[in-house]
């Protein structure tokens, strides 16, 4: 992803990006032809995160062997 920060922009782009209203579309130019386009709007909610699996023993102990057996191969 692509980052730019408002901070080393004109103060006068800066504004001019952060005050879209939503469904408001801001078109970019360069050299007459169409750079981009940005829509206005809330940015959208970050994905809520899944849990992590409970501790499992007997994950763990198949993990374990595994890792083993591997080493023991190799060696």
């Amino acid at each position: 992803m692509k980052r730019l920060d408002l901070d080393d922009l004109p103060p006068r782009v800066a504004q001019l990006l952060t005050g879209l209203a939503e469904g408001e579309e801001l078109i970019l130019v360069q050299g007459g032809a169409v750079a981009a386009r940005l829509h206005g709007g809330a940015a959208p909610e970050p994905a809520a995160e899944d849990e992590p699996e409970p501790y499992n023993n007997q994950r763990a102990a198949e993990i374990f062997e595994q890792f083993r057996s591997a080493i023991e191969d190799e060696f």
